[in-house]
């Protein structure tokens, strides 16, 4: 994951000219379970993250984030590691009202393998998303043009997300609610939440946070979960989930 995420960073720092309006920024962290629209993405294990971010006056940004993962090897895949690139245009409609569109890959590196490929697509997904912000809350859809995450047939999901951010005595509370659609496949489509509560001293910021879904019960799977570990354990179960992140 080191190797990828200094390539990228090497490349974008690279690509796009440095002026006095843009600003380079990176991110290094870790957390005791990676969840992703309320999914453990790492068996309920902890993961290693790390991002760069460039951004410009103008509202152009683009951006490289990376973490370790368990689920595709868990499901006969050969990745260890997601990687997200992403670019977009942030701008404002008035004092109150900001928005955010782009564009989101999410890359799993040789992941593809001769037993993943009997039940599943090609895991690489592809969404373009726009956000709305009115003071602290925020709006945003988000729109798989590809398969989602190797799900058949499953192109044109999407997943709805409204969250807020509020200071309460120095430290910032995000509560937040998302749906997640996944297409031709019903029993995978569910609701997540989230609230996490961290602060920031001086770049070094701790997290913790209660996440949970109401994913539905299959009962053609080990344990009747619609996302499960091998171990036939719920990955979408209520928990709380403890991070931290430095950013330089």
């Amino acid at each position: 994951m080191k190797k990828t995420l200094l390539a990228t960073a090497v490349f974008l720092a690279a690509a796009v000219p440095t002026v006095a309006s843009a600003q380079l920024a990176f991110n290094v962290g870790a957390t005791t379970d990676y969840r992703y629209r309320g999914i453990s993405q790492t068996r309920l294990k902890p993961a290693l993250q790390g991002g760069v971010d460039y951004s410009h006056a103008s509202g152009f940004y683009v951006g490289a984030w990376a973490s370790t993962i368990k689920w595709i090897k868990d499901s006969a895949g050969d990745s260890s590691v997601e990687v997200d690139l992403y670019g977009g245009y942030k701008g404002e409609i008035s004092k109150t009202l900001s928005y955010d569109v782009g564009v989101l890959n999410y890359w799993y590196p040789r992941a593809v393998t001769t037993a993943w490929s009997t039940v599943y697509a090609n895991p690489n997904t592809s969404e373009l998303y726009g956000a709305l912000t009115y003071g602290p809350a925020t709006l945003k859809y988000s729109h798989a043009v590809t398969n989602l995450f190797g799900n058949m047939n499953s192109k044109n999901s999407y997943y709805l997300d409204l969250s807020a951010t509020f200071d309460v005595a120095g430290f910032s509370v995000v509560p937040h609610l998302g749906y997640q659609k996944v297409k031709s496949a019903p029993s995978l489509s569910y609701t997540d939440y989230s609230i996490t509560v961290s602060k920031d001293f001086n770049g070094l910021v701790p997290s913790i946070a209660i996440v949970g879904t109401d994913t539905k019960d299959v009962a053609a799977n080990p344990n009747g979960y619609a996302y499960y570990s091998p171990a036939g354990k719920n990955l979408g179960r209520a928990a709380l989930v403890v991070g931290v992140k430095y950013n330089f």
